[in-house]
C-alpha cells in the first residue's frame, strides 16, 4: 500500500512542472502546478497545452486564442495573457536570458500605470511579450548560426589545403549541424510568415483588444482576470487608445504586422546566411570532387606507363629467353661479338616501343601533356 502511494506521489510530482508567472506590473512568481491548473487559469484547451510538451515533437507555433496566445519556438514554451505571461521551464539555461528580459522591459512605468495618461502610442502587454520571445529566439539562432559559421569556414578551407580522414570527418559534422540548424530556423520563419500572410491569424492575437470590445464585469467574467481597478483603469485605456485604431475595423492588424515583419526579416537573414554557408560547402564539394577524379587521372596515367614499361621489357625478356635456349647455334662459336648487337638491338627496340606508345596516348588525348 505504502508503494501505490509513492507511486501516486510520483506520477502526481511528475506531472508537475515549473513555470515561472509575469504580471503586466513585472512581478514574477514561480509555480509549480500541472497542466490543469494552467487550463483553468488561462482558458486553453489540452490540445494547445500540448504543444508547449517538451517531450513532444511539435514544429514552432504561435496559437491566437481567444483568451491567450500559446507560443513555442525552440526552447521557449509560454502562454500569453492579456496581463500575464507564464513561462515554461525558467531555469533551463537557454531560458534564463528570456527570464531576465521579461523582468526588465514588461513592467510599465508610472506614466503607463496612470489612468488618465495618454497611451495611444503604447504597445498593448501581450505585444511586448511576444516582443521579448521573439527577440530572443531570433537572437539566439543568428547566435547559434554565427557560431557555426566561426567553426565552419576555416574547416573548410583546412579540408581543401588537405585532405585528411580527421578533416573530412570534421566537415561531414559540422554539415549535419548546418543541416539541423536551418531546418529549425526555416520552422520559425515559416511560422512568421504564415502569420503575415494571415490577417485573421494576426487579429487573434489581440487579446486587449478583445477585452476592450468585451464585458468583463459581473458572472460573465472569466476567472483568471483579477478584478482591481488598475485593471479596470488599463481595459479602459486601451478601449480609447485602440478606438481610433479599431474605428469599425477589427481586422486591423498594422502594428502586429510591422512587429512580426522586423523579426521576420531578422530569421530571414540568419536563414541566408546559412543558405551561403550551404553554397559554400557545396562549392568545396565540388572542388575536392574535382581534385580526387584529378588524382584519379593521375593514377591511370601512371597505370599506362606502367602498362606501357611492361610490354616493352616482355618484348626484351622475350628475346634473351630465345637467346638463352639450349639450342646450338652457329654463332655461339668464335661470334662474342653477337651479344653486344642482341643486347643492344632489343634494349634499343624496346624503349623506341614505349616512346611510340606514350607519344600515342598523348595525340589521342589520353594523359596529359
Amino acid at each position: 500500500m505504502a508503494t501505490e502511494q509513492g507511486g501516486v506521489a510520483i506520477k502526481k510530482k511528475a506531472a508537475a512542472r515549473s513555470w515561472i508567472l509575469f504580471d503586466f506590473k513585472g512581478e514574477d512568481t514561480i509555480l509549480d502546478v500541472d497542466k490543469y491548473a494552467i487550463m483553468q487559469r488561462v482558458e486553453i484547451h489540452a490540445r494547445d497545452l500540448r504543444i508547449l510538451d517538451p517531450l513532444l515533437s511539435y514544429p514552432s507555433t504561435i496559437l491566437g486564442r481567444e483568451r491567450a496566445i500559446v507560443l513555442n519556438l525552440e526552447h521557449i514554451k509560454a502562454i500569453i495573457t492579456a496581463e500575464e505571461v507564464l513561462l515554461r521551464d525558467p531555469t533551463e539555461e537557454n531560458v534564463v536570458p528570456v527570464v531576465e528580459e521579461l523582468r526588465r522591459r514588461l513592467p510599465l512605468s508610472a506614466a503607463q500605470n496612470d489612468a488618465d495618461a495618454p497611451e495611444e502610442h503604447e504597445s498593448p502587454f501581450e505585444f511586448r511579450a511576444l516582443e521579448v520571445a521573439l527577440e530572443a529566439i531570433c537572437s539566439f539562432l543568428d547566435a547559434r548560426t554565427t557560431e557555426l559559421e566561426t567553426a565552419a569556414y576555416p574547416a573548410l578551407d583546412e579540408l581543401t589545403s588537405k585532405i585528411s580522414s580527421r578533416n573530412l570527418d570534421r566537415v561531414r559534422k559540422l554539415k549535419s549541424a548546418m543541416t539541423r540548424l536551418t531546418g529549425r530556423v526555416q520552422k520559425v520563419r515559416d511560422e512568421l510568415e504564415q502569420l503575415l500572410d494571415d490577417d485573421d491569424d494576426m487579429a487573434d492575437l489581440y487579446l486587449s483588444r478583445k477585452m476592450a470590445t468585451s464585458p468583463v464585469s459581473g458572472s460573465g467574467a472569466p476567472n483568471w482576470l483579477p478584478a482591481s481597478p488598475t485593471i479596470a483603469s488599463k481595459i479602459s485605456r486601451a478601449s480609447r487608445a485602440s478606438a481610433a485604431t479599431i474605428h469599425g475595423n477589427e481586422n486591423d492588424v498594422e502594428e502586429l504586422e510591422m512587429l512580426l515583419e522586423a523579426y521576420f526579416m531578422q530569421i530571414d537573414g540568419t536563414l541566408n546566411k546559412l543558405t551561403t554557408l550551404r553554397e559554400y560547402i557545396d562549392d568545396t564539394e565540388d572542388y575536392i570532387n574535382i581534385q580526387l577524379d584529378n588524382h584519379r587521372n593521375q593514377l591511370i596515367q601512371l597505370e599506362l606507363f606502367l602498362s606501357s614499361g611492361t610490354v616493352c621489357i616482355s618484348l626484351y625478356s622475350l628475346v634473351a629467353g630465345i637467346f638463352g635456349m639450349n639450342i646450338p647455334y652457329t654463332w655461339n662459336n668464335d661470334h662474342s661479338w653477337v651479344y653486344k648487337w642482341v643486347v643492344s638491338v632489343s634494349g634499343l627496340i624496346s624503349i623506341l616501343v614505349f616512346i611510340a606508345i606514350v607519344t600515342y596516348a598523348r595525340h589521342k588525348g589520353l594523359v596529359g601533356s
